[in-house]
């Protein structure tokens, strides 16, 4: 049986007291005893997560941007040299495969950051006259999100490039040296907050682990990241959809879906179909109390099943809070509902995806 892959930063966190869970092959950070301070850093300072098996591939070639099209709903034809794009991957019954960004270097050379490290070979199966190369570069490029309202602060005192003219979604194509290391740069994250992701040169990672914690950065891991996406309304692989079952609509994706362009991608149609009158939407959900449900549990209202619910937590800020895929006449901000437990149900109000950002002002900041 394989081992557990580590991650390049495994050994730097361990020191600090991190615990970690084993996933699909990976060992992911847990977290590291004190669940409050990550969780104030990300909302007030600045945290750290350690993002390395996120699956990276570097794509190029001359129909690189064309292969890469065929299997994902933005509309790469306008991306700029520098922008990140972030968007589902579909098949061609339009249902989700994965989600995840794509970067653009050139206009041959990009990047895509995935869930599945299968994503080459599908889009290569849509794409089987193309002349492109997709290389697996995960081990090659770890990454550091750096998430919170003083994140920019932190990173600027590490680096004399000026980050103020570095835009949300928009990364520098070429390294610039971030506590001494050769580090790209992007203004991305999954927090809900300003932030950014760094990826060094693996025999820096280590090293600018170091200095961003030495700066004041509380390295946080998945117990913290919970509840902080859930506030953010932000969906996770295998648990807001499951891939080949639910549309980019069921978990209102609905902007990241090209229907109206000149863009060419599988499913295109039946998506435009379902586009006019989407059957779910996702939403959150606030709980009354502190009984959390288990993940897939039946969303009702008058006693009749109206959801799925995908993601539960508790936040500091808003107690017990859910993510669920909910029938569109039920889905209104306001709608009272209820969860099923094992032996009852829980009351629970509809509120907006973002509950603690809801026109997701904080990221752009």
């Amino acid at each position: 049986m394989p081992e557990t892959i580590r991650s390049v930063l495994h050994d730097i966190q361990e020191t600090q007291g991190a615990t970690f869970r084993e996933d699909s092959g990976w060992f992911w950070t847990e977290g590291f005893g004190n669940h409050p301070a990550g969780y104030e850093a990300v909302r007030g300072g600045v945290a750290i997560w350690d993002v390395y098996p996120l699956v990276k591939w570097d794509v190029s070639g001359p129909d690189a941007a064309a292969v890469i099209q065929r299997v994902f709903t933005r509309d790469l034809s306008t991306q700029k040299v520098g922008q990140v794009r972030y968007g589902a991957f579909v098949d061609a019954e339009g249902l989700l495969v994965d989600d995840g960004t794509v970067y653009k270097h050139s206009d041959d050379h990009y990047w895509v950051l995935t869930n599945s490290d299968e994503w080459a070979d599908y889009a290569r199966s849509h794409s089987p006259d193309a002349t492109f190369a997709a290389d697996l570069r995960t081990h090659d490029m770890p990454l550091i999100s750096v998430q919170g309202p003083k994140s920019r602060d932190l990173i600027q005192t590490l680096t004399d490039t000026d980050l103020s003219r570095l835009g949300y979604f928009t990364f520098l194509p070429d390294k610039i040296s971030v506590a001494g290391v050769p580090t790209w740069i992007a203004r991305t994250g999954f927090s809900g907050e300003i932030g950014f992701e760094l990826i060094p040169e693996r025999s820096g990672a280590v090293e600018l682990w170091r200095a961003l914690s030495d700066g004041g950065a509380v390295p946080m891991g998945l117990d913290t990241l919970e509840p902080v996406r859930i506030e953010a309304g932000l969906v996770i692989y295998y648990a807001e959809y499951t891939p080949g079952e639910q549309s980019p609509y069921d978990i209102s994706l609905d902007k990241l879906v090209a229907v109206d362009g000149t863009a060419d991608f599988l499913g295109k149609a039946t998506l435009a179909e379902i586009a006019a009158a989407p059957p779910y939407r996702l939403k959150t959900l606030l709980l009354d109390g502190e009984d959390l449900p288990d993940d897939g549990a039946d969303v009702l209202r008058d006693g009749v099943v109206v959801g799925t619910l995908t993601s539960r937590a508790v936040s500091p800020a808003f107690g017990a809070i859910a993510l669920a895929r909910v029938a569109t006449a039920h889905a209104q901000d306001g709608t009272a509902v209820e969860i099923a437990l094992s032996d009852s149900t829980v009351s629970a109000t509809v509120a907006p995806l973002s509950v603690k950002d809801p026109e997701k002002v904080l990221p752009r900041g």
